[in-house]
């Protein structure tokens, strides 16, 4: 069952790929449980794009052996219930790293030198405004951006920052762990009180869990760097948006750049204008979560996508690599991974 199939059309590498495997995707669009559970209650695999799968959901897979998330993050899923039933989650964990360090550095460059604001003073003739705010603009290579997060996206961010000059700290949950690669990288690992005194822009390379959502609330705003930026291309309700909006109103925070949000859907079939007051600021940078996208990235998508179904309905686990509930007791026995079964790593 490939859920989403309207929003995020079905590819046809991952046709082409599920009948080389000898499976269909039944294409379906349902948002709500209502919706969704009378087309997945008997399917063998579930494709998962932006739909939510809540317990109940997770409840009615009678047969379900892997739901199967063509993206990165799991938050919408049950994993915990899909676990005690013995349903395999997987993504794919790595395919969008590039393209959403490169988002990232997209949204450094454009605050840093207000790009969407001299092309406006542009268009309008105000030259010498421009003029003026540029030359109160300080060089990229004197500033420092704070990672929240140094995993395989925090790492590839802080590569590209450094590559632009600019200073680069970070932080991360196991602190007390080697710091080998951040200073192979020229990294400095820090506290998150540290980072958010020292930060000039911030960027947040986190999942969306229990201990992250409004990790980002208004005192921990208000502690950041005064004149800072925020960037946020993971997840938005890591951020208390309404919190963000008053410190960005107030001049504690200079701006922000947003491609992820919580009080703004951009997954409705009906396409509205955002209503948000953050879409109402001229310090900020709205994108609608299109950081991970790519013709690349579509593609590894789709094929470890599809290729992590094709393992289980084979009678073996996926890569380890895209397994999310690791634990799982698949309620139908597999063997370990066969990476032979399709050639080099996806």
């Amino acid at each position: 069952m490939r859920l989403n199939a309207e929003i995020m059309p079905v590819t046809d590498t991952e046709l082409t790929l599920c009948a080389r495997y000898g499976f269909s995707a039944i294409e379906v669009e349902a948002a709500v449980p209502d919706d969704i559970i009378p087309h997945v209650a008997d399917c063998d695999a579930v494709f998962v794009v932006s739909a939510e799968l809540p317990r109940p959901v997770i409840d009615s897979l009678s047969k379900c052996r892997i739901i199967s998330r063509l993206g990165n993050g799991t938050d919408k899923i049950d994993v915990q219930r899909a676990t005690e039933r013995g349903i395999v989650v997987s993504n794919v964990p790595y395919f969008c790293v590039d393209e959403m360090s490169d988002h990232v550095m997209a949204m450094v460059l454009s605050l840093s030198r207000r790009i969407p604001w001299m092309s406006r003073y542009m268009h309008e003739g105000a030259y010498r405004r421009a003029r003026a705010e540029a030359l109160q603009l300080p060089r990229l290579a004197s500033q420092a951006l704070g990672i929240v997060g140094f995993g395989a996206s925090g790492k590839a961010v802080a590569r590209r920052a450094r590559s632009f000059g600019m200073t680069v700290i970070a932080t991360r949950r196991a602190m007390a762990g080697p710091h080998s690669e951040a200073e192979e990288l020229g990294v400095e690992m820090v506290e998150l009180t540290q980072l958010l005194e020292r930060s000039d822009f911030l960027s947040l390379q986190l999942p969306l869990t229990r201990e992250t959502y409004h990790l980002f609330d208004r005192e921990m705003l208000q502690s950041m760097k005064r004149g800072s930026f925020l960037i946020n291309t993971s997840r938005g309700a890591i951020v208390d948006e309404d919190a963000l909006a008053d410190l960005l109103e107030e001049g504690h925070l200079a701006g922000a750049g947003l491609d992820t949000f919580e009080s703004i859907e951009i997954f409705n079939a009906e396409e509205t204008p955002p209503t948000h007051r953050l879409a109402e600021l001229d310090n900020v940078i709205l994108t609608p979560h299109v950081s991970g996208l790519s013709v690349q990235a579509s593609e590894n998508v789709s094929v470890t996508g599809v290729e992590n179904v094709a393992a289980v309905m084979s009678g073996h686990l996926p890569d380890p690599d895209n397994i999310v509930n690791k634990g799982v007791v698949p309620r139908w026995p597999l063997v370990d991974h066969d990476p032979s079964m399709f050639g080099p790593s996806s």
